[in-house]
Formats: structure tokens, sequence, C-alpha cells
């Protein structure tokens, strides 16, 4: 495994992957990777011929209380899961090789991102389509892998691959989860073993939402204070935020019609900020 952290030697790489015809593969991630972290590698394993994994803890998409000092990081256990999962290349910029001094330019993508975790952290997805855009110029790649758990990142990515022309394709995995339903997260280190068990309740919250849809329930209203109320009878959970939303638009809606509908949850159990969603086909 090739291993880079100047954007002069990534792209001196990618340029002869190219020169061989082969395809690029990218995983753009923050480290301490897991098995989620894995399942896109191994996608893009099977999708194309080279793979690159980045690891960058973006300061620029981290609010000023945020956890941006304390997020975890173990780069020697990410080198290890990004061999075994057979990654070709990783790229591990430095802050300053990716805003070097004099660093003025941000990408904001609006309509998408005012709503969700793009109104409990402003600024968030200015962050994260600025450097998503920066790696996806750096990397060039053909493919580009995210997870759904992230399901508004996924939103604002895809909208700005458009509106931007970048000539990548972005795959989208599905979350990966616990035996018991909690969507795997690097933030999951956060929890203590209490706030571990209590956790779930977040998914069966969805889960039940998810079956209120299939059995007929039209009010996007009631869905919400299902959810509401099911993740607030847990007594370790403080709740952030339960919507319901159409997708990809993330729109609010007034009666739910045909077409995908997302609902999504961000609660506190202690200090771990835990997201989740599902997207549901409402025929």
């Amino acid at each position: 495994m090739d291993i880079f952290q100047r954007i002069t030697e990534m792209r001196g790489y990618v340029n002869g992957v190219r020169a061989e015809g082969k395809r690029v593969g990218f995983v753009p991630t923050m480290g301490f990777l897991h098995v989620g972290h894995a399942a896109l590698m191994s996608t893009a394993r099977e999708d194309t011929d080279r793979v690159v994994v980045s690891i960058f803890v973006n300061p620029l998409q981290f609010g000023p209380r945020e956890d941006f000092r304390e997020y975890p990081r173990d780069l020697e256990r990410d080198r290890r899961i990004c061999r075994d999962a057979g990654v070709h290349a990783l790229f591990l910029p430095e802050a300053g090789e990716m805003y070097p001094d004099g660093f003025a330019t941000t990408v904001d993508v609006s309509g998408i991102t005012d709503v969700l975790c793009g109104r409990s952290r402003p600024g968030h997805f200015r962050g994260v389509a600025t450097v998503v855009t920066k790696l996806l110029n750096i990397v060039q790649p053909d493919r580009a892998y995210f997870g759904i758990k992230d399901a508004q990142q996924v939103a604002v990515i895809r909208r700005m691959v458009e509106d931007l022309n970048i000539p990548t394709s972005v795959m989208v995995h599905p979350t990966v989860r616990e035996a018991d339903g909690l969507a795997v997260s690097s933030r999951n280190v956060y929890l203590g073993s209490e706030e571990r068990q209590a956790s779930p309740v977040i998914y069966r919250s969805l889960k039940l939402a998810e079956e209120a849809v299939r059995k007929g329930e039209r009010n996007p209203a009631r869905l919400q204070r299902l959810l509401e109320a099911n993740i607030s009878a847990e007594p370790l959970a403080r709740l952030d935020y339960a919507e319901v939303l159409n997708w990809p638009e993330l729109k609010p809606v007034e009666e739910i019609q045909p077409g995908r509908l997302l609902m999504a949850v961000a609660a506190f159990f202690g200090r771990a900020r835990l997201i989740d969603n599902v997207l549901v086909e409402v025929e």
C-alpha cells in the first residue's frame, strides 16, 4: 500500500494509474476506521481497479464547541484496516497541505443544508463540501463511496457534484449496523456502557415509524411525534432532531405522497451525538 502526504504525490500516483487505463475508486474518511468504512473499501475494490482512501480530520467542518480536538484518532490501526481491505493508496494530508496560508475559497450548497444537521451544526456542510471538492479534485476518482448513514451528506455531495460538473460518480452504501441495530460510527467510542445499551432506541424508533408508514400512516407530523416520543422516553437520550422530509430534496412534506421519504434522527447520549435514518419507498 502506497502512502502519500503531499497533493503532488497523490496526483502523480493517480496519473500513473490512469496512464495504465485503470479506474480509480475513492473512499474519503476522517479515520478511526470501522467495519462501515471497510465495507466501502470492499465495494470500491469490486467496482474499480485501484482504491484510494484518504484520512483527514477536517477542521473546517467542526464548530468552535465541537469535538475536533477530541475526535478519535488511531493511525496505525487505520493503516492495518486499509491494508487488510486491499487498499492500494492512502492519502494522509496535514491541515497545512489542505488549507495553506492564504486559503480563502469555500463551497456552499444552498437549499438542502439548512435542515437536519445543517441547522444543528451551522457551517458544517460548508466544511464538508469544501473538503470533498478538494479531495475529488486531488484524487480525480471515477467513483467515490459514501455511507447512507450520513444521508444529508450524501444529498449535499450529489447536488454539489452535479452542479459543479465534477466527473465522479457518487456511490452510496447501506448503513452497517451492530447486532442490536446501532449504526456503526467512529463516535460510538464516546458511549459509556449504559449509554451504549440505551442507544439502539434510535433505530428501534425509526423502524416503528417505518412500519407505521407501511401500514398506511401518511401524516408526517404524527410520524415525527412518534419518533420524538419513543426516543424521549429513553432517559439517557437527549433528542436533537427527529424529522420527516422528502428525498433527496430534503423539503418538509405536508402529506406523504408516493416517492422516497427520509426519516432522520440525531440524539445525544452523554457526549456522543449519534445520527441515523431510514429511507422509505412510499407507493
